[in-house]
């Protein structure tokens, strides 16, 4: 058979990034092995559905380049992919569960439950506690059917069996067992007629005919029911093997990373912006902070897996190729976001000027400043070495879109001196008449100017820097002249030594 996996996420809330992890493992074991990728929305928690949740995730999917073949929004044999439109499937198995002495209606109310919660210390609903509880097992037939026949409320439980020991074994790790003993009688299917994940996601895997369940290790204890449905259904040749992934934790501390370790740390935790309903925090993606998706996939791919060598930069295509479950860590991998930043600093450095001039333009465009693909190039070119996210080219490289705000003026004070006036006024004069006005020529005639008259050129280029930009950390002098153009130049260069001048001059100085 070949593979089939699946990403089912919950739409209840914005796409965290350890769920955007979990996706791409799935993607890129599919894609190893020439299979299938699905996207299912396991949407049945009604009461915790958020409006526009499932949108969120299939863009979050499609902007990282994850992209399914199969699943809600992309078609496919096997839907549909979205569980609410199931649920008469869900109904039929469930009663056959019942049917085939697996399962049981449980007539309970919520409060009775409640009550035993608070009355007994550790109250689990199971094989010890079953047997004096309001369920069919304990009443006459014609009770229960009086009772269904009525509409009188009820759940259907899995009846588990204790004594058993419940073999797994995890692809990444290894032999796991679990006691029957142990386990509670699972509600499968609610008294609203929606089944819980448990049956839900065993009717789906099975139908979808999914051979990989690769997903957080959260989920590794469901697993023990999951072994016991397919066992009641009869379907043990077809259940598939089960991965679980290790947490992504905190960048510092104990635990697992949260959506509020974001805000806490200063750093996005979901692939794209969310803002929820009223009264919701607004949380930062990766997409509006700045971030390529391919650093994002290349980063989150290290977060728990290793491909056996010291490489640390992959294309998606060579994540593909590189991508092994046998290489996926046991522990927890922290949240390294310095990392995360120097992945996309790679990225940006070899990305064409072409490319990172489209993704500059919608910051500019915020702005309200030039957005010509022409010049948005030169940006790409003047600054990609020098920025760690998009919006870098625009908020540290403002100058090269609007007049100097502010200058360095510590610095002014330690290189100016007003004895070198009248050499730059003379320097100024000739960049104004320089032919042509390109990098190599200008560098070459200033430095030439420089040196007939005896100037070093660190006491006159500092100079320059800080009169085009206002800053130290600009990109190379020459090169930002020649995008700024002849007459803004020259016009940054006059206004900058008027502004020195008062500087120094100042009592401050």
């Amino acid at each position: 058979m070949s593979v089939r996996v699946r990403f089912a996420p919950s739409p209840t809330g914005a796409l965290h990034i350890g769920g955007v992890r979990t996706a791409l493992y799935n993607y890129l074991f599919a894609k190893k092995n020439g299979g299938t990728f699905i996207l299912r929305i396991e949407d049945t928690d009604q009461n915790r559905y958020v409006p526009g949740a499932e949108d969120y995730i299939i863009e979050s999917l499609k902007w990282l380049g994850i992209t399914p073949d199969e699943g809600v929004g992309f078609g496919g044999d096997f839907g549909p992919y979205r569980q609410s439109e199931r649920q008469a499937l869900y109904e039929k198995h469930a009663h056959d569960l019942v049917a085939r002495g697996k399962a049981y209606y449980a007539f309970d109310t919520p409060e009775e439950l409640e009550e035993l919660r608070k009355s007994r210390d550790n109250f689990t609903y199971n094989y010890q506690e079953r047997t004096r509880l309001k369920n069919s097992l304990n009443m006459p037939q014609e009770e229960v059917r009086r009772r269904l026949d009525a509409g009188e409320a009820c759940v259907i439980r899995l009846m588990v069996e204790p004594g058993q020991d419940i073999h797994i074994h995890d692809l990444i790790r290894g032999d796991v067992v679990f006691q029957s003993s142990e386990l509670d009688d699972k509600v499968l299917l609610k008294a609203d007629g929606m089944p819980t994940y448990h049956l839900a996601n065993i009717v789906d895997d099975y139908q979808m005919q999914i051979t990989q369940v690769i997903r957080g290790e959260e989920w590794l204890p469901s697993t023990a029911h999951h072994v016991l449905l397919y066992q009641a259904f009869g379907w043990e040749d077809q259940m598939p093997q089960f991965a679980h992934l290790p947490l992504i934790l905190k960048p510092v501390g104990n635990g697992k990373l949260s959506k509020r370790d974001g805000a806490k740390f200063g750093m996005p935790v979901f692939p794209l912006d969310w803002e929820g309903g009223a009264g919701e925090e607004k949380f930062a993606g990766f997409r509006e902070t700045g971030f390529l998706p391919a650093a994002v996939l290349n980063f989150l791919a290290l977060l728990g897996w290793h491909p056996g060598n010291d490489q640390e930069i992959f294309s998606p295509n060579e994540l593909v190729q590189a991508f092994s479950i046998e290489h996926i860590s046991k522990g927890g991998a922290r949240f390294d976001y310095e990392k995360a930043k120097w992945f996309n600093q790679q990225y940006i450095h070899a990305s064409s000027d072409a490319e990172l001039a489209e993704r500059i333009r919608p910051a500019a465009a915020a702005r309200n400043y030039r957005t010509d693909t022409e010049y948005l190039t030169q940006i790409a070119g003047l600054m990609k070495e020098r920025v760690t996210v998009i919006p870098d080219f625009v908020e540290q490289g403002y100058y090269l879109f609007e007049p100097v705000s502010g200058y360095d003026d510590e610095m002014i004070r330690k290189k100016w001196d007003a004895a070198l006036q009248p050499a730059m006024d003379t320097l100024i004069g000739a960049i104004e008449a320089q032919e042509p006005f390109a990098a190599p020529e200008l560098e070459e005639m200033v430095k030439q100017y420089l040196q007939e008259n005896g100037i070093k050129p660190g006491a006159v280029l500092p100079l320059l820097r800080l009169a085009l930009a206002g800053t130290m950390k600009g990109p190379a002098v020459f090169e930002m002249a020649v995008v700024l153009g002849k007459a803004e130049t020259v016009d940054r260069l006059k206004n900058g030594l008027q502004y020195f001048n008062q500087v120094v001059d100042s009592p401050a100085g």
